[in-house]
């Protein structure tokens, strides 16, 4: 056991740990031209193509029929996967945590340039300012942007050690704050540059709460209305019980580790935390970039402003954005093999899922063919 659990400590490590992959593929898979996109019979045939199962779901305004695609590879355990299978969407789950947000601020309830120090339960700013964090100079817009200089306990070797030990044990948010603060510290002034961190949204996590005075699964689903979307499989992890209508949660995988056994609360409190299936995380994506999800077109405009950070070209708020020879696309994805785009030219919603993280890169370059982009050849 000691000896696998560093084999799996050794990948985690180089890919940077949980989401710092796709922000890598995110960010260092250079410029893909544009190609027309794929049809469905060359799409099925590349979800096919691949040994692990693979769902895609296709949408968006100008759909005349949505698409859904599934793959004939099989896991480890011989389990297949399909578009309405409930999946752990991880960092996936930051685009709806920012939207959230930003229905708050649309409601004027609040300050996207407040500091956070107030916001925040006070144990938790306490801890921040003990590692160094200037709590009344972060804002709650640093924090959605990535650029508050936050260090992310997630990305750190260490946590995955520590989730391994204790598979079962149900994790905190001060737990996982106090975890930043031993292990890391500033990265760069507030304001300044990129960092991705889980850690900065786990705060907003706490900063929604405090706010709505509701957990933060309860809070998602009130303030973006998300019963009014026939979502069938999407819910929070502990927060939340699964609608009547979901199918049982997927295993999920690390190679051969079944990651899925761990306790949810490794990755719950506003980095990750949703569950959803494939057509519920296409579907609520494009409600969000065709006006739906808000009363008011500038609240969209709001979370798509762009900062002036250094990296702020590649990450809004709670989405990162690729451009294309003008062309934005927007998009995120979840460690444990998720991945959804979005393309305003086109109109066009595409989220796809693996139940294992080693089909993410080759489930990647399928999702951007789907939205007219080339693949990078390194995928």
């Amino acid at each position: 056991m000691l000896a696998y659990t560093k084999a799996i400590q050794f990948r985690w490590c180089s890919i940077s740990l949980a989401v710092q992959f796709v922000v890598c593929l995110c960010i260092a898979t250079g410029m893909p031209a544009m190609a027309q996109a794929p049809s469905a019979e060359q799409l099925q045939a590349a979800v096919k193509s691949d040994p692990r199962p693979i769902a895609l779901f296709v949408t968006g305004k100008n759909m005349a029929q949505p698409l859904a695609l599934v793959g004939q590879g099989r896991s480890s355990t011989g389990s297949t996967l399909d578009v309405d299978t409930p999946v752990r969407i991880a960092s996936n789950t930051k685009t709806f945590v920012a939207a959230t947000v930003l229905k708050l601020w649309e409601d004027k309830r609040i300050d996207l340039d407040a500091a956070i120090g107030p916001l925040l339960t006070p144990a938790i700013d306490k801890l921040l300012q003990s590692g160094g964090y200037d709590t009344a100079r972060i804002t709650v817009r640093q924090l959605l942007s990535h650029s508050a200089g936050m260090y992310d306990h997630a990305a750190d070797e260490r946590y995955l050690a520590l989730v391994l030990s204790q598979p079962e044990r149900r994790w905190t948010r001060e737990d996982q704050v106090r975890l930043a603060v031993l292990w890391g510290h500033p990265l760069s002034s507030p304001g300044t540059a990129f960092h991705y961190s889980d850690t900065g949204y786990i705060l907003i996590g706490d900063i929604i709460e405090r706010i709505t005075g509701q957990s933060l699964g309860k809070a998602v689903r009130t303030q973006l209305q998300l019963d009014r979307y026939n979502l069938r499989s999407t819910w929070w992890e502990i927060m939340e019980e699964p609608p009547s209508t979901a199918a049982p949660r997927a295993r999920q995988f690390v190679d051969e580790f079944e990651a899925s056994k761990l306790d949810a609360s490794v990755d719950l409190y506003g980095g990750g935390g949703l569950v959803m299936s494939t057509r519920d995380l296409a579907n609520l994506t494009a409600v969000l970039f065709e006006g739906k999800l808000f009363k008011q077109a500038e609240t969209l405009r709001e979370m798509l402003w762009r900062g002036p950070h250094k990296g702020a070209e590649n990450y809004r708020l709670g989405m990162f954005v690729k451009n294309i020879k003008g062309q934005d696309y927007y998009q995120h994805g979840g460690f444990w093999g998720t991945v959804v785009y979005y393309a305003p030219a086109t109109g066009i919603a595409v989220a796809g899922a693996s139940d294992n993280q080693d089909a993410l890169r080759r489930l990647i370059a399928i999702v951007e063919q789907a939205v007219g982009i080339e693949a990078s050849p390194d995928l």
